[in-house]
């Protein structure tokens, strides 16, 4: 299994270290709580930087590194297209506003997080997050076939780290 991705057999590519701040920028806006649902739309269905088959590699070669998943995935892609500095874009993206975002929400709602209305949109906010999750994995099943281990034995292994 080749694991490592040229740039040159992607659908598409980032033509700007600023293209990969506000792609990883968007992501981490609409991703709060979790963003495989939303990485795996915006770099595969919308931007067209990755294919589905690539997406699972990457996102597997991420998940085994140290760290978040997205972020390795971010550091990995802009790496690959424009060195450190398109890392440090793709990285800067995907937490300046999202940290700005989070302080402002904190101060924001310090009074009333304790409230059950509070408590209950939370738990909304869970159950959505899940739902997300499972339709990607339903969604990027049909990758696996291509996977040299074949679907049966990915899907026992994934169960295993589970």
């Amino acid at each position: 299994m080749n694991s490592v991705i040229s740039a040159d057999s992607a659908p598409n590519h980032p033509q700007s270290k600023t293209e990969l701040f506000i792609a990883f920028a968007v992501v981490a806006l609409q991703g709060f709580g979790g963003v495989l649902a939303i990485i795996q739309h915006e770099l595969v269905e919308r931007r067209r930087w990755l294919t589905k088959t690539q997406f699972v590699e990457e996102w597997a070669v991420a998940q085994i590194m140290p760290g978040p998943n997205v972020v390795n995935l971010s550091l990995m892609i802009g790496g690959r297209h424009f060195g450190l500095p398109g890392a440090l874009a793709a990285l800067s993206g995907l937490l300046l506003a999202p940290t700005v975002l989070v302080l402002l929400i904190a101060v924001a709602v310090a009074g009333f997080a304790d409230t059950p209305v509070a408590q209950g949109i939370l738990r909304g906010m869970g159950a959505v997050s899940a739902g997300l999750i499972a339709a990607v994995g339903i969604k990027l099943m049909g990758a696996l076939k291509n996977n040299p281990m074949g679907m049966l034995t990915c899907i026992g292994i994934q169960h295993g780290f589970e």
